[in-house]
């Protein structure tokens, strides 16, 4: 099969009923509109939302909860992740390289869940002090950046 050779479904398409044609197309006068009325008007009708009248659902709808714009979202690793990774040295340019992070931008914070069986320097933005304690107690170093 060929582009030029594809076709449509049989009944799949369509042609856009016309309106304003006149009386004899079944959609003229009028043009579907009805008689009078916001609707019918140019430029009439009502914007996305409006109930008519009634309050609309988004007003009758409780509203909760905060988002601090402020906040910083943290890139978490548990040490069992790390012990997983392979890594001798844990920093912004090695977790990028590991795929675990996009940017040097992204912040990350070591978590102590897991062991380690081998000696790690970890160099990032935020460490628990499990974390801090197990990867010293090896031999590592945990510097905050």
């Amino acid at each position: 099969m060929k582009l030029h050779e594809l076709k449509y479904t049989e009944g799949s398409k369509k042609d856009a009923t016309r309106v304003g044609r006149g009386m004899a197309s079944g959609k003229g006068k009028t043009s579907t509109r009805g008689h009078k009325g916001q609707n019918s008007r140019s430029g009439g009708g009502v914007r996305p939302g409006f109930e008519g009248g009634q309050t609309p659902l988004f007003r009758r709808l409780p509203k909760i909860g905060f988002t601090s714009r402020n906040q910083k979202e943290f890139v978490l690793l548990n040490l069992s992740d790390l012990e997983k990774l392979g890594l001798t040295i844990v920093d912004h340019s090695t977790l990028i390289s590991a795929k675990i992070i996009k940017n040097d931008k992204q912040l990350v914070k070591v978590l102590g869940n897991g062991t380690l069986t081998k000696v790690i320097n970890v160099k990032v933005n935020k460490i628990s002090q499990a974390a801090k304690e197990a990867i010293e107690k090896l031999g590592g170093t945990a510097e905050v950046i």
